[in-house]
């Protein structure tokens, strides 16, 4: 692992502990030594992070400079706690770790008082993860791809049970209670189709890329949604 990113994982881990926490669960946490875990916290102390504490008494991250001061009413504290559990409901456990570790650089960011109130929040979300069928391809795989506009082939069973090899632009991804739906411009049919993640059962990249369309496309999708009235497109086909 590159030492920045090592750096920014110790502070993600640190921010999520409310208390003191031992050296030796950073240094599991972040998959480093003792010995790695003591040299990185002199580190971030360099680099003007205040963390109290030392060997064998713990740490607690009190100030972190790669923040600036943020400030929330309580009602929006209680609703970004209350969208993050909710996290869970949509099965995609590196999404919702994402939005944990988030929120955590959010509350390191808060006036005391309000850091407490974060820590007493009173709203929770209990949901389990739905029970709906588990995507074959990776996930966070297909996120990039969206994300970096990048040309990719997947092989996909249609609602009729026929498999097909279509070569697609990613656009974006939505959640259901059934299912999770990828939407894409599809280069057979030239149109925008919605796909069910769970019946794609391969996807590679092309070597393509479609950023010169994106803006184009996102456009003609809204008004093709405002002229359907809010409707999707149907599942391909």
């Amino acid at each position: 692992m590159a030492r920045t990113d090592r750096l920014m994982r110790l502070m993600d881990r640190m921010r999520r502990h409310r208390g003191p926490v031992t050296a030796a669960t950073l240094a599991e946490d972040t998959g480093v030594s003792l010995r790695q875990l003591y040299r990185d916290i002199a580190t971030l102390r360099a680099g003007g992070a205040l963390i109290d504490g030392e060997a064998g008494l713990g740490y607690t991250l009190t100030e972190d400079p790669a923040l600036p001061p943020q400030s929330f009413s309580r009602l929006e504290i209680e609703a970004l706690h209350l969208a993050v559990q909710s996290l869970g409901r949509i099965g995609d456990a590196e999404l919702t770790d994402a939005g944990q570790a988030a929120l955590a650089r959010i509350i390191a960011t808060l006036p005391e008082r309000q850091s407490q109130q974060a820590l007493h929040a009173i709203m929770h979300s209990f949901t389990q993860p739905p029970d709906r069928d588990s995507p074959r391809i990776d996930l966070s795989r297909l996120r990039a791809a969206c994300w970096n506009e990048e040309e990719v082939e997947i092989t996909y069973t249609d609602l009729s049970d026929r498999q097909t090899v279509r070569t697609i632009w990613p656009l974006g991804l939505s959640v259901t209670e059934r299912t999770l739906m990828l939407l894409a411009h599809c280069r057979l049919r030239m149109d925008f189709r919605v796909f069910h993640v769970h019946r794609i059962a391969a996807m590679r990249p092309t070597g393509g890329s479609f950023r010169p369309h994106r803006a184009a496309l996102a456009r003609e999708y809204r008004s093709l949604q405002r002229h359907e009235h809010g409707t999707s497109p149907d599942a391909t086909g």
